[in-house]
């Protein structure tokens, strides 16, 4: 059988002329020199049927029921629809979130507020800190300040800072540009006009668009943390939680432990891991932290 199967021979088709009409080794050989071709009947294999990739079916059209109220959706409200749903297909979204101690902040903000306000014309809030802080992370770590185009990538050599601002039915982003040239005042200045045009439908068009990095404040409505989408084509996004006081636990200059009554926040960073790294991404994220948690910063 073993010299049948090496030659491609059927024992089938074979005449044999042993006991009871079995085939020999003899009747194999003497077939195989003989030149007669009875080959076996090569093995056939089935067909592999692949699944076609399917799409997802579109949402079936919800019908209102008796007493249920219809709204049509506004002009803005469908770009932010679209905006939203194409930046989910695109990034592949991921979020770290991060506790800092605004301490130090709080400290130098309230020391400096009516002082700060006299001198500039602007009220001091946190978020200028922030800004100068997520400045010098994104000129450390110029991936976050950069867009992807096909299979390039593209480095902003600007710092733009987008700035979610809540509209009535919606909300707006409006752009502080070459914000790593502004100082504290500036950023402050610079917010607040941009803040209060928005909601009087004052900005001009190229004030919410060019923006390289945006942050977002949902602790101004008391949320401690989000996990914020990408504003497309950007790369990043920091959302900012509700900054407020709360038992930390610290350790002394004699490595004892004790509980202090401190101002802090929660920051979620959600970054595109398509070109960012996770290492990066805790890396900036870090650095931010350092900073706002030093507080070491000129008025």
């Amino acid at each position: 059988r073993k010299i049948a199967q090496e030659h491609g021979v059927d024992i089938g088709k074979l005449e044999g002329t042993g006991l009871s009409g079995r085939v020999t080794k003899n009747d194999i050989l003497s077939f195989i020199e003989s030149g007669t071709t009875a080959a076996a009947p090569a093995r056939v294999s089935s067909p592999i049927s692949t699944p076609a990739i399917q799409q997802a079916p579109a949402p079936a059209a919800v019908k209102p029921a008796d007493g249920d109220r219809v709204e049509q959706m506004t002009v803005m409200r469908k770009k932010i629809s679209e905006h939203m749903v194409q930046s989910r297909r695109t990034s592949a979204h991921v979020t770290t979130v991060y506790e800092i101690d605004m301490t130090r902040i709080a400290k130098l903000r309230d020391q400096h507020k009516d002082s700060f306000a006299e001198r500039t014309g602007t009220k001091l809030s946190f978020m200028p800190f922030i800004f100068h802080a997520v400045n010098n992370a994104l000129r450390k770590f110029p991936i976050f300040n950069a867009q992807v185009s096909g299979d390039q990538i593209i480095y902003k050599r600007d710092i733009n800072l987008g700035m979610a601002v809540a509209l009535e039915g919606g909300l707006i982003v409006p752009v502080i540009k070459r914000a790593d040239d502004l100082s504290i005042s500036g950023l402050a200045r610079a917010a607040n006009d941009l803040a209060d045009r928005a909601r009087t439908k004052q900005l001009k068009p190229d004030e919410v668009g060019g923006g390289t990095f945006t942050i977002t404040n949902p602790g101004v409505f008391g949320g401690l943390f989000g996990t914020p989408i990408i504003n497309q084509p950007q790369l990043a996004i920091l959302g900012v939680g509700k900054i407020e006081k709360r038992a930390k636990v610290l350790t002394g200059a004699e490595g004892e432990d004790y509980i202090a009554i401190r101002w802090m926040a929660y920051f979620a960073l959600s970054f595109d891991h398509r070109v960012i790294d996770g290492a990066d991404a805790e890396r900036f994220l870090a650095y931010v932290k350092e900073q706002l948690e030093a507080g070491e910063f000129s008025l």
